[in-house]
Protein backbone atom coordinates (compact mmCIF):
# COMPACT_ATOMS: atom_id res chain seq x y z
CA UNK A 1 0.00 0.00 0.00
CA UNK A 2 2.87 2.40 0.63
CA UNK A 3 3.44 2.51 -3.14
CA UNK A 4 0.06 4.24 -3.54
CA UNK A 5 1.17 7.12 -1.31
CA UNK A 6 4.54 7.37 -3.06
CA UNK A 7 2.77 7.52 -6.43
CA UNK A 8 0.52 10.33 -5.21
CA UNK A 9 3.56 12.39 -4.24
CA UNK A 10 5.27 11.65 -7.56
CA UNK A 11 2.21 12.94 -9.44
CA UNK A 12 2.54 16.41 -7.91
CA UNK A 13 6.15 16.93 -6.76
CA UNK A 14 5.80 20.70 -6.32
CA UNK A 15 2.82 20.43 -3.97
CA UNK A 16 3.47 21.76 -0.46
CA UNK A 17 3.54 18.62 1.68
CA UNK A 18 4.65 20.03 5.03
CA UNK A 19 4.71 23.61 6.34
CA UNK A 20 5.72 25.32 9.56
CA UNK A 21 7.74 28.35 10.66
CA UNK A 22 10.79 26.05 10.88
CA UNK A 23 10.56 24.07 7.64
CA UNK A 24 8.80 23.78 4.30
CA UNK A 25 8.81 20.62 2.21
CA UNK A 26 7.33 19.76 -1.18
CA UNK A 27 6.14 16.29 -2.11
CA UNK A 28 9.20 15.86 -4.29
CA UNK A 29 11.52 16.78 -1.43
CA UNK A 30 9.68 14.42 0.92
CA UNK A 31 10.09 11.60 -1.60
CA UNK A 32 13.83 12.27 -1.83
CA UNK A 33 14.21 12.35 1.95
CA UNK A 34 12.22 9.10 2.23
CA UNK A 35 14.59 7.46 -0.26
CA UNK A 36 17.59 8.67 1.77
CA UNK A 37 16.11 7.18 4.96
CA UNK A 38 15.39 3.91 3.14
CA UNK A 39 19.07 3.74 2.17
CA UNK A 40 20.02 4.59 5.76
CA UNK A 41 17.94 1.66 7.06
CA UNK A 42 19.66 -0.69 4.62
CA UNK A 43 23.11 0.70 5.49
CA UNK A 44 22.50 -0.03 9.18
CA UNK A 45 21.19 -3.53 8.45
CA UNK A 46 17.70 -3.00 9.82
CA UNK A 47 15.78 -5.95 8.34
CA UNK A 48 12.15 -6.12 7.29
CA UNK A 49 9.93 -7.23 10.16
CA UNK A 50 12.15 -5.66 12.82
CA UNK A 51 10.42 -3.66 15.57
CA UNK A 52 11.73 -0.09 15.35
CA UNK A 53 10.85 2.89 17.54
CA UNK A 54 11.51 6.49 16.62
CA UNK A 55 11.03 9.55 18.78
CA UNK A 56 10.48 13.14 17.79
CA UNK A 57 7.57 15.34 16.81
CA UNK A 58 6.39 16.32 13.31
CA UNK A 59 9.31 17.22 11.07
CA UNK A 60 10.54 16.38 7.56
CA UNK A 61 12.68 13.66 9.14
CA UNK A 62 9.90 12.02 11.15
CA UNK A 63 7.54 11.88 8.16
CA UNK A 64 10.23 10.53 5.86
CA UNK A 65 11.27 7.90 8.41
CA UNK A 66 7.63 6.87 8.88
CA UNK A 67 7.34 6.28 5.12
CA UNK A 68 10.74 4.56 4.89
CA UNK A 69 9.90 2.13 7.70
CA UNK A 70 6.60 1.33 5.99
CA UNK A 71 8.47 0.71 2.72
CA UNK A 72 10.86 -1.61 4.56
CA UNK A 73 7.94 -3.57 6.09
CA UNK A 74 9.03 -2.71 9.61
CA UNK A 75 6.85 -2.75 12.71
CA UNK A 76 7.15 0.87 13.82
CA UNK A 77 6.63 2.40 17.25
CA UNK A 78 6.29 6.21 16.89
CA UNK A 79 6.92 8.09 20.15
CA UNK A 80 6.13 11.79 20.47
CA UNK A 81 7.85 14.06 22.96
CA UNK A 82 4.48 14.34 24.76
CA UNK A 83 5.09 10.89 26.21
CA UNK A 84 8.82 11.28 26.87
CA UNK A 85 8.54 10.03 30.47
CA UNK A 86 7.03 6.77 29.09
CA UNK A 87 9.69 6.06 26.43
CA UNK A 88 11.50 3.36 28.41
CA UNK A 89 8.25 1.65 29.43
CA UNK A 90 6.74 1.76 25.94
CA UNK A 91 9.89 0.42 24.28
CA UNK A 92 10.03 -2.47 26.73
CA UNK A 93 6.37 -3.37 26.17
CA UNK A 94 6.80 -3.17 22.38
CA UNK A 95 10.06 -5.20 22.57
CA UNK A 96 11.78 -2.74 20.25
CA UNK A 97 14.84 -4.16 18.52
CA UNK A 98 16.08 -0.81 17.20
CA UNK A 99 15.49 2.67 18.65
CA UNK A 100 15.99 5.79 16.52
CA UNK A 101 16.16 9.28 17.98
CA UNK A 102 15.36 12.21 15.70
CA UNK A 103 15.47 14.99 18.25
CA UNK A 104 18.69 16.37 16.79
CA UNK A 105 17.47 15.89 13.18
CA UNK A 106 20.34 13.52 12.37
CA UNK A 107 19.12 10.00 13.24
CA UNK A 108 20.83 8.29 16.17
CA UNK A 109 20.48 4.50 16.21
CA UNK A 110 20.51 2.18 19.23
CA UNK A 111 20.44 -1.61 18.83
CA UNK A 112 18.63 -2.92 21.92
CA UNK A 113 19.66 -6.57 21.72
CA UNK A 114 16.03 -7.64 22.17
CA UNK A 115 14.38 -10.28 20.01
CA UNK A 116 10.72 -9.39 19.57
CA UNK A 117 8.49 -12.42 19.29
CA UNK A 118 4.89 -13.42 19.77
CA UNK A 119 1.97 -14.39 17.56
CA UNK A 120 0.93 -10.83 16.67
CA UNK A 121 4.32 -9.81 15.33
CA UNK A 122 4.53 -13.23 13.68
CA UNK A 123 1.40 -12.48 11.63
CA UNK A 124 2.87 -9.26 10.26
CA UNK A 125 6.17 -10.91 9.40
CA UNK A 126 4.50 -13.87 7.71
CA UNK A 127 2.45 -11.52 5.53
CA UNK A 128 5.47 -9.25 4.92
CA UNK A 129 3.44 -6.19 5.82
CA UNK A 130 4.37 -3.12 7.89
CA UNK A 131 2.97 -2.77 11.39
CA UNK A 132 2.17 0.10 13.73
CA UNK A 133 2.25 0.03 17.54
CA UNK A 134 0.27 2.72 19.34
CA UNK A 135 -0.37 3.19 23.04
CA UNK A 136 -3.69 4.15 24.59
CA UNK A 137 -3.72 7.42 26.51
CA UNK A 138 -4.05 5.74 29.89
CA UNK A 139 -6.45 8.49 31.02
CA UNK A 140 -8.44 5.93 33.02
CA UNK A 141 -5.76 3.32 33.72
CA UNK A 142 -2.60 1.68 32.36
CA UNK A 143 -1.70 2.25 28.69
CA UNK A 144 -2.33 -0.67 26.35
CA UNK A 145 -0.04 -1.47 23.40
CA UNK A 146 -2.17 -1.70 20.24
CA UNK A 147 -0.77 -3.40 17.12
CA UNK A 148 -2.18 -2.43 13.73
CA UNK A 149 -1.58 -3.81 10.25
CA UNK A 150 -0.47 -0.57 8.59
CA UNK A 151 -1.48 -1.77 5.13
CA UNK A 152 -5.07 -2.15 6.31
CA UNK A 153 -5.06 1.37 7.73
CA UNK A 154 -3.59 2.75 4.51
CA UNK A 155 -6.11 0.93 2.29
CA UNK A 156 -8.91 3.19 3.59
CA UNK A 157 -7.40 6.16 1.75
CA UNK A 158 -7.38 4.90 -1.84
CA UNK A 159 -10.71 6.62 -2.60
CA UNK A 160 -9.93 10.13 -3.84
CA UNK A 161 -11.24 12.94 -1.63
CA UNK A 162 -10.64 16.69 -1.28
CA UNK A 163 -7.11 18.07 -1.03
CA UNK A 164 -7.08 20.15 2.16
CA UNK A 165 -4.63 22.29 4.08
CA UNK A 166 -4.79 20.60 7.46
CA UNK A 167 -3.23 21.70 10.73
CA UNK A 168 -1.99 18.52 12.41
CA UNK A 169 -2.82 18.63 16.10
CA UNK A 170 -2.55 15.01 17.25
CA UNK A 171 0.90 13.44 17.02
CA UNK A 172 2.09 10.39 15.08
CA UNK A 173 1.69 8.20 18.17
CA UNK A 174 -2.09 8.78 18.11
CA UNK A 175 -4.51 7.10 15.70
CA UNK A 176 -6.00 10.52 14.92
CA UNK A 177 -2.59 11.91 13.97
CA UNK A 178 -1.81 8.94 11.72
CA UNK A 179 -5.25 9.24 10.13
CA UNK A 180 -4.74 12.96 9.40
CA UNK A 181 -1.30 12.37 7.90
CA UNK A 182 -2.43 9.52 5.63
CA UNK A 183 -5.46 11.50 4.45
CA UNK A 184 -3.27 14.45 3.54
CA UNK A 185 -0.67 12.38 1.67
CA UNK A 186 -3.30 10.35 -0.20
CA UNK A 187 -5.15 13.43 -1.41
CA UNK A 188 -2.16 15.66 -2.18
CA UNK A 189 -3.04 17.97 0.67
CA UNK A 190 -0.77 20.02 2.92
CA UNK A 191 0.21 19.25 6.51
CA UNK A 192 0.59 22.38 8.67
CA UNK A 193 2.51 22.17 11.95
CA UNK A 194 2.18 24.83 14.66
CA UNK A 195 5.25 25.77 16.72
CA UNK A 196 3.45 24.35 19.75
CA UNK A 197 -0.12 23.47 20.67
CA UNK A 198 -1.09 26.63 22.47
CA UNK A 199 -4.16 28.46 21.12
CA UNK A 200 -1.96 31.38 20.04
CA UNK A 201 0.45 29.21 18.02
CA UNK A 202 -2.34 27.22 16.41
CA UNK A 203 -4.19 30.37 15.33
CA UNK A 204 -0.96 31.93 14.06
CA UNK A 205 -0.24 28.85 11.90
CA UNK A 206 -3.78 28.79 10.49
CA UNK A 207 -3.46 32.45 9.48
CA UNK A 208 0.08 32.13 8.07
CA UNK A 209 -0.53 28.99 5.98
CA UNK A 210 -4.25 29.37 5.20
CA UNK A 211 -5.24 26.32 7.18
CA UNK A 212 -8.60 24.86 6.16
CA UNK A 213 -9.04 22.05 8.69
CA UNK A 214 -8.36 21.91 12.42
CA UNK A 215 -8.76 18.39 13.89
CA UNK A 216 -8.53 18.63 17.68
CA UNK A 217 -10.14 17.84 21.04
CA UNK A 218 -12.94 19.52 23.04
CA UNK A 219 -10.40 20.31 25.77
CA UNK A 220 -8.25 22.33 23.35
CA UNK A 221 -11.29 24.10 21.91
CA UNK A 222 -12.32 25.15 25.40
CA UNK A 223 -8.81 26.56 25.94
CA UNK A 224 -9.10 28.39 22.61
CA UNK A 225 -12.34 30.02 23.73
CA UNK A 226 -10.86 31.01 27.07
CA UNK A 227 -7.71 32.52 25.51
CA UNK A 228 -9.64 34.49 22.85
CA UNK A 229 -6.61 33.96 20.59
CA UNK A 230 -9.02 33.75 17.64
CA UNK A 231 -9.63 37.51 18.01
CA UNK A 232 -6.03 38.33 17.09
CA UNK A 233 -5.69 36.33 13.86
CA UNK A 234 -7.41 36.05 10.49
CA UNK A 235 -9.00 32.59 10.50
CA UNK A 236 -11.20 33.14 7.44
CA UNK A 237 -9.57 30.18 5.65
CA UNK A 238 -10.77 27.73 8.32
CA UNK A 239 -13.55 25.66 6.72
CA UNK A 240 -13.80 22.73 9.10
CA UNK A 241 -13.20 22.16 12.81
CA UNK A 242 -13.39 18.52 13.84
CA UNK A 243 -13.40 17.34 17.42
CA UNK A 244 -13.13 13.93 19.04
CA UNK A 245 -11.16 11.77 21.53
CA UNK A 246 -13.58 12.71 24.38
CA UNK A 247 -17.16 13.97 24.88
CA UNK A 248 -17.85 17.56 23.85
CA UNK A 249 -19.57 19.84 26.37
CA UNK A 250 -22.76 21.42 24.98
CA UNK A 251 -21.84 24.87 26.28
CA UNK A 252 -18.47 24.76 24.50
CA UNK A 253 -20.07 23.66 21.22
CA UNK A 254 -22.69 26.42 21.37
CA UNK A 255 -20.03 29.10 21.83
CA UNK A 256 -17.88 27.70 19.01
CA UNK A 257 -20.85 27.58 16.66
CA UNK A 258 -21.60 31.22 17.43
CA UNK A 259 -18.01 32.44 17.08
CA UNK A 260 -17.17 30.47 13.90
CA UNK A 261 -20.32 30.76 11.76
CA UNK A 262 -18.40 30.19 8.52
CA UNK A 263 -16.69 27.00 9.73
CA UNK A 264 -18.40 23.63 9.86
CA UNK A 265 -18.13 21.89 13.23
CA UNK A 266 -17.98 18.11 12.90
CA UNK A 267 -17.72 15.46 15.57
CA UNK A 268 -15.38 12.57 14.77
CA UNK A 269 -15.30 9.11 16.27
CA UNK A 270 -12.64 6.45 16.41
CA UNK A 271 -10.50 4.23 18.59
CA UNK A 272 -6.97 2.97 18.14
CA UNK A 273 -8.37 -0.58 18.23
CA UNK A 274 -10.64 -0.15 15.18
CA UNK A 275 -9.51 3.04 13.43
CA UNK A 276 -11.38 6.24 12.61
CA UNK A 277 -14.98 5.83 11.45
CA UNK A 278 -16.56 8.15 8.89
CA UNK A 279 -18.89 10.53 10.69
CA UNK A 280 -21.50 13.17 9.93
CA UNK A 281 -22.87 15.66 12.45
CA UNK A 282 -26.57 16.51 12.26
CA UNK A 283 -25.54 20.19 12.25
CA UNK A 284 -22.63 22.31 13.47
CA UNK A 285 -24.47 22.98 16.71
CA UNK A 286 -25.53 19.39 17.33
CA UNK A 287 -23.89 16.55 19.26
CA UNK A 288 -25.94 14.01 17.28
CA UNK A 289 -23.99 12.23 14.57
CA UNK A 290 -23.96 9.27 12.21
CA UNK A 291 -20.95 6.95 12.29
CA UNK A 292 -19.89 4.09 10.07
CA UNK A 293 -18.46 3.68 6.59
CA UNK A 294 -18.23 0.74 4.23
CA UNK A 295 -15.47 -0.94 6.24
CA UNK A 296 -17.35 -0.68 9.56
CA UNK A 297 -20.40 -2.36 11.10
CA UNK A 298 -21.95 -0.82 14.21
CA UNK A 299 -24.60 -1.99 16.64
CA UNK A 300 -25.96 -0.83 19.98
CA UNK A 301 -26.27 -3.33 22.82
CA UNK A 302 -27.71 -2.19 26.16
CA UNK A 303 -27.13 1.45 25.15
CA UNK A 304 -23.44 0.74 24.42
CA UNK A 305 -21.86 1.20 20.98
CA UNK A 306 -20.15 -1.85 19.46
CA UNK A 307 -17.97 -1.64 16.33
CA UNK A 308 -16.62 -4.19 13.87
CA UNK A 309 -13.91 -2.99 11.49
CA UNK A 310 -12.02 -4.30 8.48
CA UNK A 311 -9.00 -2.39 9.81
CA UNK A 312 -9.28 -3.59 13.41
CA UNK A 313 -6.07 -4.06 15.35
CA UNK A 314 -4.38 -7.45 15.43
CA UNK A 315 -4.42 -7.33 19.23
CA UNK A 316 -2.87 -5.92 22.39
CA UNK A 317 0.70 -6.78 23.36
CA UNK A 318 -0.05 -6.49 27.08
CA UNK A 319 -3.75 -7.34 27.46
CA UNK A 320 -6.29 -9.97 26.31
CA UNK A 321 -8.25 -9.43 23.10
CA UNK A 322 -11.31 -7.20 23.59
CA UNK A 323 -13.20 -8.57 20.56
CA UNK A 324 -16.13 -10.95 20.82
CA UNK A 325 -16.52 -14.12 18.75
CA UNK A 326 -18.01 -12.13 15.84
CA UNK A 327 -15.19 -9.57 15.83
CA UNK A 328 -17.13 -6.74 17.50
CA UNK A 329 -15.50 -4.40 20.01
CA UNK A 330 -17.41 -3.04 22.99
CA UNK A 331 -16.31 0.60 22.80
CA UNK A 332 -17.47 1.31 26.34
CA UNK A 333 -19.31 4.40 25.07
CA UNK A 334 -22.89 4.87 26.26
CA UNK A 335 -25.06 6.37 23.52
CA UNK A 336 -28.54 7.73 22.98
CA UNK A 337 -30.20 6.77 19.69
CA UNK A 338 -32.55 8.65 17.37
CA UNK A 339 -33.01 6.56 14.24
CA UNK A 340 -29.65 6.55 12.41
CA UNK A 341 -28.28 9.27 14.70
CA UNK A 342 -26.44 8.70 17.97
CA UNK A 343 -25.29 10.98 20.76
CA UNK A 344 -22.41 9.90 22.97
CA UNK A 345 -23.21 10.41 26.64
CA UNK A 346 -19.91 9.21 28.07
CA UNK A 347 -17.74 6.23 28.90
CA UNK A 348 -19.44 3.41 30.78
CA UNK A 349 -16.51 3.36 33.20
CA UNK A 350 -16.94 7.08 33.94
CA UNK A 351 -20.67 7.16 34.68
CA UNK A 352 -21.30 8.20 38.28
CA UNK A 353 -24.00 6.24 40.11
CA UNK A 354 -25.49 8.36 42.90
CA UNK A 355 -28.02 6.28 44.81
CA UNK A 356 -29.08 4.50 41.62
CA UNK A 357 -29.23 7.69 39.53
CA UNK A 358 -26.82 8.11 36.61
CA UNK A 359 -24.65 11.19 36.22
CA UNK A 360 -22.68 11.80 33.01
CA UNK A 361 -19.53 13.90 33.65
CA UNK A 362 -19.71 15.81 30.34
CA UNK A 363 -23.22 17.06 31.15
CA UNK A 364 -22.06 18.45 34.51
CA UNK A 365 -18.85 19.89 33.04
CA UNK A 366 -20.89 21.74 30.42
CA UNK A 367 -22.65 23.68 33.19
CA UNK A 368 -19.56 24.17 35.37
CA UNK A 369 -17.57 25.65 32.47
CA UNK A 370 -20.04 28.54 32.37
CA UNK A 371 -19.13 29.66 35.90
CA UNK A 372 -17.18 32.91 36.01
CA UNK A 373 -13.38 32.52 36.50
CA UNK A 374 -13.29 28.82 35.45
CA UNK A 375 -10.47 27.93 33.06
CA UNK A 376 -11.22 24.21 32.98
CA UNK A 377 -12.91 21.53 35.05
CA UNK A 378 -13.00 17.75 35.19
CA UNK A 379 -15.80 15.81 36.88
CA UNK A 380 -15.17 12.41 38.44
CA UNK A 381 -16.49 10.15 41.19
CA UNK A 382 -15.45 9.02 44.63
CA UNK A 383 -17.01 6.19 46.67
CA UNK A 384 -19.56 7.01 49.38
CA UNK A 385 -20.89 4.60 52.05
CA UNK A 386 -24.54 5.65 51.63
CA UNK A 387 -25.09 6.71 48.00
CA UNK A 388 -22.42 4.47 46.46
CA UNK A 389 -20.67 7.39 44.77
CA UNK A 390 -20.55 11.17 44.93
CA UNK A 391 -19.94 13.72 42.19
CA UNK A 392 -16.57 15.48 42.49
CA UNK A 393 -15.18 18.35 40.44
CA UNK A 394 -11.62 19.56 40.08
CA UNK A 395 -11.33 23.14 38.84
CA UNK A 396 -8.50 25.14 37.37
CA UNK A 397 -9.28 28.84 37.81
CA UNK A 398 -8.26 31.84 35.73
CA UNK A 399 -7.49 33.94 38.81
CA UNK A 400 -6.97 33.00 42.45
CA UNK A 401 -10.14 32.76 44.51
CA UNK A 402 -10.81 31.42 48.00
CA UNK A 403 -12.14 27.87 48.02
CA UNK A 404 -14.94 28.82 50.41
CA UNK A 405 -16.22 31.62 48.17
CA UNK A 406 -15.85 29.53 45.04
CA UNK A 407 -17.79 26.59 46.51
CA UNK A 408 -20.63 28.90 47.51
CA UNK A 409 -20.65 30.48 44.05
CA UNK A 410 -20.66 27.07 42.37
CA UNK A 411 -23.63 25.80 44.38
CA UNK A 412 -25.63 28.97 43.74
CA UNK A 413 -24.88 28.78 40.01
CA UNK A 414 -25.82 25.10 39.72
CA UNK A 415 -28.91 24.85 41.91
CA UNK A 416 -31.38 25.85 39.17
CA UNK A 417 -29.40 24.27 36.29
CA UNK A 418 -28.65 20.77 37.60
CA UNK A 419 -30.64 18.22 39.59
CA UNK A 420 -29.42 18.19 43.18
CA UNK A 421 -27.74 14.77 42.86
CA UNK A 422 -25.67 16.07 39.89
CA UNK A 423 -24.25 19.07 41.75
CA UNK A 424 -20.66 18.33 42.88
CA UNK A 425 -20.48 17.40 46.56
CA UNK A 426 -16.71 17.68 46.65
CA UNK A 427 -14.82 20.54 44.99
CA UNK A 428 -11.07 20.77 44.46
CA UNK A 429 -9.05 23.66 43.07
CA UNK A 430 -5.78 22.89 41.32
CA UNK A 431 -2.97 24.80 39.66
CA UNK A 432 -2.20 21.81 37.43
CA UNK A 433 -3.73 21.05 34.06
CA UNK A 434 -6.83 18.87 34.18
CA UNK A 435 -5.87 17.18 30.90
CA UNK A 436 -3.02 14.98 29.70
CA UNK A 437 -0.45 15.46 26.93
CA UNK A 438 -3.06 14.52 24.32
CA UNK A 439 -5.43 17.28 25.48
CA UNK A 440 -7.84 14.75 26.95
CA UNK A 441 -9.42 15.20 30.38
CA UNK A 442 -8.04 12.95 33.12
CA UNK A 443 -10.77 11.51 35.33
CA UNK A 444 -8.44 9.42 37.50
Amino acid sequence: MIEFFMQKMQENPTNEALLSSKFALTCGELLLLTYEFTQWLHKHNIPSGAVVSFDGDYSPESLALFLALASNDNIMVPLSNDSKHHFVEFREIAQTEFDISLNHHEPHLTCTGRQAGGDIYGQLRAQQTPGLVLFSSGSTGKSKAIVQDLNKLMSKFTTQRKALRMLIFLQLDHIGGVNSLLYSLANQGTVIVADDRTPDSVCRAIEAYKGEVLPTSPTFLNLLLLSKAYEHYDLASLKLITYGTEPMQTSTLMRLNSLFPNSTLQQTYGLSEVGILRSKSRSSGSLWMQVGGREFITKIVNDTLWVKSDSAMLGYLNAPTPFDAEGFLDTGDIVEQDGEWIRILGRKSEIINVGGLKVYPAEVESILLEIDNVEDVVVFQEPHPITGSIVCAKFKLVEEESKRDFKAKTFTFCKDKLASYKIPTKIEITLDNTYNERFKRMRR
